[in-house]
């Protein structure tokens, strides 16, 4: 599919809107806009929108389900773009995604290490892994991400994986919640992960509507695909 100058020109304009966001936020937050990186969704939208994050500079692209990131980077392979794979992580398509995936930005438990592990090795290559934290307040239940009790056994099970590089943490905020507090539990959570682990300072938080919030606590990367590539009509 080819795409047409006018889908070039909007994409263009939403991506200068978004990294004008990206560089106020950080300002805002006494921080230089350089150490914010953004990773561009291009979940639902084809390989042709790819094509042109690429041209206008996008060099990190999100995706989060398998079949459709697997087919999405092998059309894609000549553009040197780095793939993140985002999504809820099956145990059975781990190996897999180790394949493509330069980082998995979800691993939220123990069984995925192994397999995670095991594709890396199968492909020739060190997968970059972030621990997926749940920010969920206390005393519900954790719907998507580690329980935060659970990160240091998780942190030290990749950490000794020589086919993983452990690399950081992420997380969303919950839709019921107040970003804000949110990512206010996240940097307490960080806080203490990075006392075990001070290599690892990546911190992957906030998407189209709250990435504010999250470079005001400290995020490295944040997560954009509706502000940029716009709604995909009658996706579910």
């Amino acid at each position: 599919m080819t795409a047409s100058p006018e889908r070039a020109e909007q994409l263009r304009n939403r991506l200068a809107e978004v990294r004008d966001r990206i560089a106020r936020a950080a300002t805002d937050a006494g921080r230089a806009p350089d150490d914010v990186a953004l990773v561009v969704v291009t979940k639902f939208f084809p390989a042709s929108d790819v094509r042109l994050l690429a041209g206008l500079g996008v060099t990190d692209v999100g995706e989060n389900r398998h079949q459709e990131a697997e087919a999405k980077a092998a059309q894609c392979a000549d553009l040197g773009l780095r793939w993140h794979f985002i999504g809820g992580l099956q145990s059975n398509k781990a190996a897999a995604v180790a394949h493509y995936a330069d980082v998995v930005e979800s691993v939220d438990r123990p069984a995925l290490v192994p397999r995670l592990a095991r594709g890396a090795a199968d492909a020739g290559r060190v997968v970059e892994v972030l621990l997926q934290v749940s920010l969920d307040p206390p005393g519900r239940d954790h719907r998507f991400g580690a329980d935060p009790t659970g990160l240091p056994a998780l942190a030290d099970e990749v950490a000794r994986t020589p086919e993983l590089r452990l690399r950081g943490l992420m997380a969303v905020a919950p839709l019921d919640d107040d970003p804000a507090l949110a990512f206010a539990r996240l940097a307490g959570i960080r806080a203490d992960f990075l006392s075990r682990h001070p290599d690892a300072t990546i911190l992957s938080a906030g998407m189209s509507g709250d990435l504010e919030a999250a470079i005001t606590v400290g995020a490295t990367h944040v997560r954009v695909g509706s502000a940029i590539l716009g709604s995909r009509v009658g996706v579910q």
